[in-house]
């Protein structure tokens, strides 16, 4: 069985399908759940990689970049004051108008940051789009290596070309054979098989422990791991409390990504459905199964992990739960 569950009164009312992926710098995998092999678009979990020319090639020191900020350029972010002013920072130390930016305007995720953009009788833009961190930093690089930011987003924009030549490399697939789309939020987007997925992470974080510039990008998420989502957000959270142990990324239709330091391993999960409220419930199952997490910080991520459902009157009436073991499928040593 390879399901997260929705349960009421104690009878599973709904399920997800999960597919979990985890494999090590060598591309073995060591465990898997469900279809490790399905072809899944990375979407916004592709981030950490995206945001890394910004580092290798001298971009974000040139402008001044902060962590915080680098940071930024990883996230699918709330829409909060931080976000936005983070992402107009970069944009300014770039020289940027941010008009250049390519992302459509929708209300911020966060609650109370939509609610104060009304009641300042302001409207969305650009800047509140979850991705424009990311925006901001590929009109940056643009800038930074002399390309002309215009419809930098467009796939044979030299931004984009470089894109495609980072996942080429993480997950060591030729360019020809990642299959590509377009994002929600415009750029190129890229699919892989989810076992492939996970090694790219397992890569990418044996990079950063041996000290090679990916370690600059995942520093930054795990320093500042509000920048990376916000409040509330299961990946800010597990951030905050697991420190330097792990980074993790969200990707949209039910795509979490990420690896565990100091071990070389990567991880890929993918929710059949799409569902988002399932992804971040297998999230932090995966974490328990890999022993990231111990049970007091389980505890404390329980809201993200087994959170409760609801009634109108605020009555408890069941949660969603992981109904996998990990563990138990087990392929490493063969």
């Amino acid at each position: 069985m390879n399901w997260v569950e929705v349960v009421r009164g104690g009878t599973v009312e709904s399920r997800h399908a999960v597919h979990v992926a985890v494999q090590d710098a060598r591309g073995r995998t060591l465990t898997s759940v469900g279809e490790p092999s399905v072809l899944t678009f990375h979407r916004s979990a592709a981030k950490p990689m995206q945001a890394l020319p910004l580092v290798e090639e001298g971009v974000a020191d040139r402008f001044g970049l902060t962590e915080p900020e680098l940071a930024l350029c990883c996230a699918s972010h709330e829409g909060e004051s931080r976000h936005v002013e983070g992402a107009r920072s970069i944009l300014a130390k770039a020289g940027a108008d941010e008009d250049l930016l390519r992302c459509g305007p929708h209300a911020p995720y966060s609650a109370a940051a939509a609610r104060a953009l009304v009641e300042a009788g302001d409207r969305p833009k650009r800047i509140h789009n979850n991705c424009s961190g990311k925006h901001a930093g590929m009109i940056a690089l643009a800038l930074g290596m002399g390309w002309d930011p215009v419809d930098y987003h467009r796939a044979g924009h030299p931004v984009q070309q470089r894109m495609a030549r980072e996942m080429a490399r993480w997950s060591g697939l030729g360019a020809d054979r990642i299959p590509t789309a377009v994002d929600g939020c415009g750029v190129v987007c890229f699919a892989t098989p989810l076992d492939v997925m996970a090694g790219a992470f397992a890569r990418y974080v044996a990079a950063a422990d041996a000290g090679e510039p990916a370690g600059t990008v995942v520093r930054a998420m795990t320093a500042h791991p509000f920048m990376v989502g916000g409040t509330g957000r299961t990946c800010t959270d597990v951030m905050a409390l697991a420190g330097d142990r792990v980074f993790v990324k969200l990707g949209a239709e039910g795509v979490y990504g990420g690896g565990v330091r100091g071990q070389g391993i990567g991880f890929a999960i993918k929710v059949e459905d799409g569902g988002r409220r399932a992804v971040e419930v297998a999230l932090v199952h995966v974490l328990v199964s890999l022993g990231v997490l111990d049970g007091a910080e389980v505890d404390r991520l329980a809201g993200h992990g087994r959170p409760e459902v609801r009634n109108t009157l605020g009555e408890v009436v069941g949660e969603v739960r992981a109904s996998f073991d990990l563990r138990s499928h087990s392929t490493a040593g063969g």
